[in-house]
């Protein structure tokens, strides 16, 4: 990794562009190639997210294991989760839920959602154990929202749920978890408050269906971690310590950051200094701050611009589009003719306006339907959940048989 990259689960920052290669390398992972999406469609029936064909969601570990037990008919549950510590969610946070619900519907699979309100306690100064638990359930509303299947899903807070076979689990995973283990892959030391220093031992212990009696009962069933790279490091000790408790170990599928609108290779963050679009945010909002903030790789001036063209790599608001965009037809116009100088920066900044506005509108109107009583539905333990495969009608035989992304399109590569 380039020595000016800090990547950590809780700090990512790079004066560079971030090399994904060399993330692959250092975690131990694989690469999302184009004969793993076509596998990832024929199996599934269904056609791969534009987050998989554009190498977003870029690197994995045994998806290729996850999708011979979906082939074979057994069950797989997928494992997210959110630290809640603002009032709404932003884009960046987003990602994963988006990228979980197209895989709860692909894997007909059950999602538990963690939400670490212990965890923003022990780590955030100013933050209270009450906040941090109201937060919890504001944070679900927007979760929610994204269309989760609720007979195939659960929330849980884990001020509210540790116990029974969750903490049985935690038990097992903390007595083969060594300090040194813990200084090793995270960094902390005796400075931190033992809370900080036991914490990725809760993390963990989701990534194992016996922790949740009431869902799986004991059996032991496949899970698949959809995360942003940096949070890996959290399942590499989980893989580790499956192998000495004979659990199943946890597959995982890394995505790229999405940037904040200041810093191309900054991650979004609610915490930092960096501008985010929250998706509270009202058209007006979004448009002032990609308009003012998003940091362009057009030219400095016009002429330069038409002479030298876009460099995309830098560009933030093309990035929002790689991500948000649905046509992979007008994406890779739009690269072209930016990349030429024949697209100017207004125009890119306009387009990734109007892209970003329509996902926060149909999130909003989604959210607003979000009750009370529909939060406390999906955080009840004590009800029936669906583990039944449901058909889809199989994936359409026209499909390109190039995908795109970094592994193929040099207009993507320049943007990884």
């Amino acid at each position: 990794m380039d020595e000016e990259a800090k990547i950590t689960p809780w700090e990512v920052t790079s004066t560079t562009t971030i090399d994904y290669l060399k993330l692959i390398h250092q975690f131990g992972c694989q690469p999302i190639d184009g004969a793993l999406v076509r596998r990832f469609e024929k199996v599934t029936k269904m056609k791969a997210h534009p987050w998989l064909r554009r190498g977003i969601f870029f690197s994995h570990k045994d998806l290729d294991l996850v999708l011979n037990a979906y082939e074979k008919g057994e069950e797989i549950y997928l494992y997210t989760g959110r630290g809640p510590s603002s009032e709404s969610l932003h884009l960046g946070h987003m990602v994963p839920f988006m990228f979980t619900k197209y895989l709860q519907h692909a894997l007909d699979a059950i999602v538990v959602i963690q939400m670490t309100d212990d965890e923003k306690y022990y780590f955030k100064e100013n933050l209270s154990l009450n906040e941090a638990n109201r937060l919890t359930r504001e944070n679900a509303k927007d979760i929610i929202a994204c269309g989760f299947n609720p007979k195939k899903t659960w929330i849980f807070s884990n001020l509210e749920t540790v116990g029974g076979s969750f903490y049985r689990n935690i038990v097992q995973i903390m007595r083969h978890t060594s300090g040194n283990m813990i200084h090793g892959i995270y960094g902390l030391d005796l400075n931190n408050s033992v809370g900080q220093f036991s914490w990725p031992c809760f993390q963990a212990a989701p990534a194992f269906s016996t922790s949740f009696a009431n869902v799986f009962a004991q059996r032991h069933v496949q899970c698949l971690v959809p995360m942003a790279i940096d949070q890996y490091p959290y399942f590499r000790m989980a893989r580790e310590i499956a192998q000495r408790l004979g659990f199943k170990k946890p597959a995982t599928i890394q995505s790229r950051f999405l940037p904040s609108l200041e810093h191309a290779h900054d991650k979004a963050s609610s915490s930092g200094q960096r501008e985010v679009i929250f998706m509270s945010d009202s058209k007006e909002v979004v448009s002032k701050k990609i308009r003012e903030k998003a940091f362009s790789g057009g030219g400095m001036t016009k002429q330069e611009h038409i002479e030298k063209g876009a460099n995309l790599s830098v560009d933030v608001s093309y990035h929002y589009l790689l991500y948000f965009l649905d046509s992979d037809q007008e994406l890779k116009h739009i690269a072209h003719e930016y990349k030429a100088g024949r697209m100017m920066t207004s125009e890119v900044k306009k387009r990734a306006t109007e892209v970003i506005w329509e996902i926060l509108k149909e999130h909003q109107e989604a959210r607003s339907l979000v009750s009370d009583d529909v939060v406390q539905l999906f955080m009840n333990p004590d009800r029936e959940f669906d583990h039944s495969r449901h058909p889809k009608n199989p994936v359409v035989d026209d499909l390109e048989e190039q995908h795109l992304g970094f592994h193929f399109d040099p207009y993507f590569r320049s943007s990884c």
